[in-house]
């Protein structure tokens, strides 16, 4: 995985050329990800549904993260990056189905690891229920859910810690449930501004479509 080939950008956003990508993040060079952010409505509710990362992961192990994501290749497009849906969460949708959020670039930093990114941000709103996810157990070891509004308000600041409830899955396979408290060093440390950004444009999204149905 870490000689994967990236196609790298500079300020601008304009491709400079390819590299693999342990040289991206020891460099810091601009790169490209996909993000698919899955909400369900459930009554008057709606549920946000984080990945639980696996404990052999290289970046961030154990944390919650964004439903689907991962890097673009050198050889790929946006519309490729749907493939992560199918990979780490068994989720077959057509580029079509999605809703896009937009592009947010945004950087961390963590020792001799440097993430600059470029986000191509999208939206799904499913019908799937937490246990219909099939998950790559080499990437995703759970799945949890959480109400879209206490995850806003954590961010906000305005809660110190929610409830997030779902399942993970241990190295055997042996499945069991998660219900938990958990603050902000549970998630993967994405800058607060970008979990803000993308969690207001998800609920524009929310909004027009309770909107629609209302009309």
């Amino acid at each position: 995985m870490e000689q994967e080939q990236l196609k790298i950008f500079d300020e601008n956003r304009k491709v400079i050329g390819v590299a693999t990508r342990k040289e991206v993040h020891k460099v810091g060079h601009w790169h490209e990800v996909f993000h698919c952010w899955l909400v369900r409505k459930d009554g008057e509710k709606v549920y946000l549904y984080l990945q639980l990362r696996s404990e052999t992961k290289k970046d961030y192990p154990s944390l919650y993260d964004i439903t689907a994501a991962g890097h673009l290749l050198a050889d790929e497009s946006v519309q490729d990056g749907v493939r992560e849906l199918k990979e780490e969460l068994g989720v077959e949708v057509s580029f079509d189905e999605l809703v896009s959020l937009g592009i947010i670039d945004y950087c961390v930093k963590k020792d001799d690891f440097i993430d600059k990114e470029i986000a191509n941000i999208f939206l799904l709103q499913t019908d799937f229920a937490i246990e219909d996810f099939i998950l790559q157990k080499e990437e995703v070891a759970g799945m949890v859910k959480v109400e879209f509004t206490d995850f806003m308000d954590l961010w906000l600041g305005k809660l110190s810690t929610i409830t997030v409830s779902g399942y993970r899955i241990d190295s055997v396979g042996v499945c069991s449930k998660i219900q938990e408290r958990v603050g902000k060093d549970r998630f993967v440390p994405h800058q607060t501004h970008f979990y803000l950004n993308v969690l207001e444009k998800i609920n524009t999204v929310i909004e027009k479509s309770n909107n629609d149905l209302n009309y």
